[in-house]
């Protein structure tokens, strides 16, 4: 069978099982997120042994890292979600199109990023709260790694189109090999090396070149995808461009906005010291354990409510929808238990300094009553970007970040003085009010199409 028919027999087996698409969709992105975060873990474990100002420094370039990929997370959601209609009202051609045109977004994109973020690193990284050594430190973490966004970028275009024709499997093998390769290079480049938090910066810029060459091999030489791409016959459309955007955009500025969030928490965390910011490091790094997995399942909704909303299928948009909801709460609420029993233990894994450990202990205790909301925020915000819209997601986002998490914790730190923890307790409680919202707004609207 040819990468054609797989295609065709892929949209014609999804609406047939929309239960097992999305198992067929979900777990090859879960294990790309497992090996994601067994870098993540890996990466820190080894950074950690080189010091509390090493995992501070790193822990300063999460927020720039997350917003870079971020943005183009977003307009990959938008190709994604524009080719999967597409292939649902059977129009390759215009698939084909729209995929062209989120890779030539997505690298003049980065190329602007990454000439503004080497131009303004110090002021960047000063902003968010590093100084003296660890400054230093990140600055050299973030002059190496930041042209590798290149790559990455790249990377996650062409992730985005082969999930808009729904295969999970081939960008999981790809991105997998690239991980592991990384996870290799982390010692090696950090301490037979010699060259210390440098090392971890190079290991993720090679890592990533592999993957990007490995992409391209595979859509173009090989010509393993059901999309043909050939940029020799590429034709501008504002159409294409407008749908896109209209997801891609909103989705890009919901993500920057968490971003510009993280690094508002990092700044308030970094006024109680270095220890507090790493500790907030160790604690992110393990929550992903939860987020990561729930992001991917969720993000099996923008390939199926795309397909079917482009098949006239409005009922398997709701049976998928609540299919995914109930299995996500399990997997939430089974993180949350083990987070919060085995917390020590795990925080412990990636320092030994008993203050850090402290510091992330309390901040795992307390944001895991976060993650059965955030599953809902998550899956609803999914779907609405299957379905073509990318404000309800921004909107939410918004509400959440600038108007209830980042206000409360600099009221309940400054003016309270309520302490490290008041930062921790404005995440779970602005979760919950953000992601309830959301559930009744996607409610409405899958009514509202099911009778037009």
């Amino acid at each position: 069978m040819d990468s054609s028919e797989q295609s065709t027999s892929r949209l014609d087996e999804f609406i047939a099982n929309p239960e097992r698409a999305v198992w067929k969709l979900s777990l090859p992105m879960m294990m790309g997120m497992a090996l994601q975060t067994l870098y993540n873990v890996t990466d820190l474990v080894f950074v950690g042994r080189l010091g509390g100002d090493a995992v501070a420094a790193l822990t300063f370039n999460m927020p720039i890292m997350f917003l870079v990929i971020g943005m183009t997370f977003g307009l990959g959601t938008g190709a994604t979600s524009v080719i999967a209609r597409f292939i649902g009202a059977g129009d390759k051609a215009r698939a084909e199109n729209a995929a062209e045109h989120s890779l030539l977004v997505g690298l003049g994109i980065g190329f602007v990023f990454v000439v503004g973020a080497l131009s303004f690193k110090y002021p960047i990284l000063g902003l968010l709260g590093a100084s003296g050594a660890v400054l230093d430190l990140a600055v050299t973490y973030f002059e190496i790694v930041v042209p590798g966004f290149i790559f990455a970028i790249l990377n996650v275009g062409f992730r985005s189109v082969m999930a808009g024709e729904g295969d999970a499997r081939t960008p999981m093998a790809l991105q997998g090999m690239g991980i592991l390769l990384n996870i290799v290079l982390d010692p090696l480049l950090i301490f037979w090396a010699g060259l210390g938090v440098a090392g971890a910066a190079w290991a993720t810029v090679a890592s990533q070149l592999l993957v990007l060459l490995a992409f391209l091999f595979f859509v173009f030489v090989r010509k393993g995808t059901y999309l043909r791409l050939s940029f020799r016959d590429f034709t501008p459309s504002g159409k294409i461009v407008g749908d896109i955007l209209r997801i891609g955009i909103p989705a890009s500025a919901a993500i920057i906005i968490m971003a510009l969030g993280g690094m508002c928490f990092n700044r308030i965390v970094s006024g109680f010291g270095n220890e507090a910011v790493a500790g907030l490091g160790i604690g992110g790094r393990i929550d992903s354990i939860y987020f990561l997995p729930t992001f991917a399942f969720a993000s099996s909704q923008v390939t199926l409510v795309g397909m079917f909303l482009g098949a006239g299928r409005v009922d398997l948009i709701k049976r998928t929808m609540a299919y995914v909801m109930r299995i996500a709460q399990i997997m939430s609420l089974s993180f949350a238990v083990v987070f919060y029993v085995f917390a020590p233990q795990l925080c412990a894994l990636f320092t030994d300094e008993p203050g850090i450990i402290e510091v992330a202990v309390s901040y795992v205790r307390i944001v895991v009553f976060a993650f059965p909301f955030v599953t809902i925020g998550v899956v609803c915000g999914r779907a609405f970007q299957g379905l073509g819209h990318g404000m309800p997601g921004l909107l939410l986002t918004s509400l959440r970040v600038i108007l209830i998490s980042v206000p409360l914790a600099v009221i309940l730190t400054s003016v309270f003085d309520y302490g490290l923890k008041a930062v921790w307790i404005a995440l779970p409680l602005s979760a919950a009010i953000s992601s309830l919202l959301a559930l009744g707004w996607i409610r409405r609207k899958l009514r509202r199409i099911e009778g037009a």
